[in-house]
């Protein structure tokens, strides 16, 4: 791979040891430079010899290591007006401003990156996550980069939600995308069309999150589960997306054999795809129940184990992943399983958690029964006294109202009652993981939801996020994220 070391002047400031690899495209490196200076790659002029590079081809651009090159352009004002102009959101009316609120930023696609583009509108969805990285300081450069690879994902990752929150308009996320292609050289993997290849979306959506959970860090003022957090920082998203599991390993050919009991954290669910799973908790189920073949020290051979797993802490936000991709050897291709496995807009995991957990759940589910029996009796009575002609209760709305915490109180993160509800859905059009077409669906609020199509966003229902449980061509749920189930409680006056 051709790959060099040169030094850019510009104006008075000089950058040095900046990398170019000649197989990719120039706009590469002008993005480079964009995140060293801030002049946007469509302003630079990159001069050589008297020869200027251009934007597609490196042609007779002759690069070398320790050449120095020219850069012109401003990084405050157009050198031209553009075609279409950007608008931002404060400078537009109240008319204006509230047609494009009700829609988020898109992505363009740069050629195959709507997996990552899915995952970023799906991760944006989380507030605590968005508001933690508004305060994460640190400025993008190529030391960083090569350096401290999970803080340049992270500072990339804030600086696009704040572009995403602050125009009306979709864009080209060509820095992050630079950023994941120097971290993770797999996702800039090329086809012999010289064009990006397609990649897994789960795969991207873990290492963001695991690049994440090095840097991003939770407010001091949080409440921590125990001294020693006290005395150091907590990671956010070991907090919010972390899931304890309690195993215990069991020879079911030699019963007398002791059971073999282990803990581990993790960030998703898998959800496993057999002939006879038809829904989201059956999958879960079989997954947390499975059987394998390993040598038994009691019996002096290999026998056949049962591992049965239970969650012993519960996040704030669940992950869920449906294993739809298998390797077919022959093809060479990671296949794709169509097989219809519908999911719930509220999930309960109640009966997936250990003894333990499932008695600190119970406070919290019964004053969910306590608030869902009292609204039953209230509407059962304004209808008694409506078929009576006789004057309702105060409606419900008028009434005061708080919303109770989802998560103990010494556990900052943790969901409180096992109850979820859906807030994103990123799905998969096509046969393999390496080709088709991913999209992000975000929920909005109540039965509002936005499909973010790359650029394309368009609001759907609630109805229109079920029919993405499988059976055909069209797109399916791949990667499911719930979020806490929050309980509001009428105040007595």
């Amino acid at each position: 791979m051709p790959e060099f070391k040169v030094n850019v002047k510009w104006g008075k400031e000089k950058f040095e040891g900046i990398e170019v690899d000649t197989s990719e495209p120039p706009e590469v490196f002008k993005a480079q430079l964009f995140a060293l200076s801030g002049v946007p790659p469509e302003r630079q002029k990159i001069m050589a010899k008297g020869m200027a590079l251009k934007d597609d081809t490196w042609g007779s651009f002759k690069i070398k290591n320790g050449l120095t090159l020219l850069m012109m352009g401003s990084a405050t004002e157009l050198p031209k007006a553009p075609e279409k102009k950007t608008v931002f959101i404060e400078d537009m009316s109240e008319a204006e401003r509230a047609t494009a609120s009700n829609l988020p930023a898109g992505l363009n696609n740069l050629g195959n990156t709507c997996y990552m583009n899915a995952t970023v509108q799906c991760l944006k969805n989380v507030p605590e996550l968005k508001n933690a990285l508004q305060e994460y300081k640190g400025h993008l450069s190529l030391g960083n980069i090569m350096s401290n690879p999970s803080e340049a994902v992270t500072i990339a990752l804030r600086d696009l939600f704040k572009t995403m929150e602050k125009t009306a308009e979709g864009f080209p996320p060509i820095i992050f995308l630079q950023v994941m292609h120097s971290v993770f050289p797999q996702f800039a993997e090329k086809n012999e069309h010289g064009t990006f290849q397609q990649q897994d979306a789960n795969e991207c959506w873990l290492q963001i999150v695991r690049m994440l959970q090095q840097q991003v860090k939770l407010n001091s003022d949080a409440p921590q589960s125990s001294i020693a957090e006290s005395s150091a920082q907590t990671s956010l998203i070991e907090k919010y997306f972390g899931i304890h599991m309690k195993a215990a390993l069991k020879c079911t050919e030699a019963p007398e054999e002791e059971p073999t009991e282990s803990k581990e954290t993790q960030l998703q669910l898998s959800c496993f795809i057999s002939q006879d799973v038809k829904f989201l908790k059956t999958g879960l189920s079989l997954r947390l129940n499975e059987k394998l073949t390993k040598n038994s020290p009691t019996l002096g051979r290999d026998a056949e184990y049962t591992r049965t797993s239970k969650i012993s802490r519960l996040p704030s936000y669940l992950t869920v992943q449906f294993v739809r991709f298998y390797y077919k050897e022959k093809e060479k291709v990671n296949a794709k399983i169509l097989k219809d496995v519908k999911f719930p807009l509220m999930l309960d995991v109640f009966d997936l958690c250990t003894p333990e957990l499932q008695t600190k759940l119970g406070p919290m589910r019964d004053r969910f029964k306590e608030e869902e029996d009292r609204l039953a009796v209230t509407m059962k009575a304004n209808k008694e006294a409506k078929a009576r002609g006789e004057e309702m209760e105060v409606d419900e709305k008028d009434k005061k109202s708080k919303t109770m915490p989802f998560s103990f109180e010494d556990d900052v993160g943790s969901n409180n009652s096992g109850y979820y509800e859906l807030t994103a859905v990123l799905t998969h059009r096509g046969r393999s993981s390496s080709s088709g077409h991913y999209v992000g669906w975000v929920r909005k609020k109540g039965d509002e939801w936005i499909m973010c199509d790359d650029d394309n966003m368009s609001p759907v229902s609630s109805q229109d996020i079920l029919k993405l449980s499988g059976g055909g061509d069209w797109h399916i749920a791949y990667v499911l994220l719930y979020g806490p189930r929050k309980l509001t409680i009428t105040e007595e006056s």
